[in-house]
């Protein structure tokens, strides 16, 4: 089962396991990281899952598709060349070890 790393915007880090499929987005939720909200429950409709993807994963993640980078567009914190929702990374074998900087905000 894949891991991520969340790094918090104090520096702090947790990493958890995710289930194979699982949106990153629910694998924080589900482990209890603070930062990430997630208000709609991963229907893309309120980006409070913004992350920024390290610079190292950005290949292996992709970008973002049309409608999450509409949705990009109203975040509260800065969005990033690196930002993506998180509940539209799906975590896989590929993405073990996945590390994930969280805003200092989500509203």
């Amino acid at each position: 089962m894949p891991s991520v790393t969340y790094i918090h915007s104090d520096g702090r880090a947790e990493t958890v396991t995710a289930g194979d499929g699982d949106s990153a987005m629910i694998t924080a939720m589900q482990n209890g990281v603070d930062g990430i909200v997630g208000e709609c429950g991963g229907g893309l409709v309120c980006a409070t899952c913004h992350v920024y993807v390290d610079d190292a994963w950005m290949e292996k993640v992709g970008a973002a598709a049309t409608d999450e980078d509409e949705m990009l567009e109203g975040v509260a914190a800065e969005r990033s060349p690196n930002s993506r929702l998180s509940c539209q990374i799906k975590m896989t074998d590929a993405l073990d070890g996945l590390v994930l900087r969280l805003p200092d905000r989500q509203f």
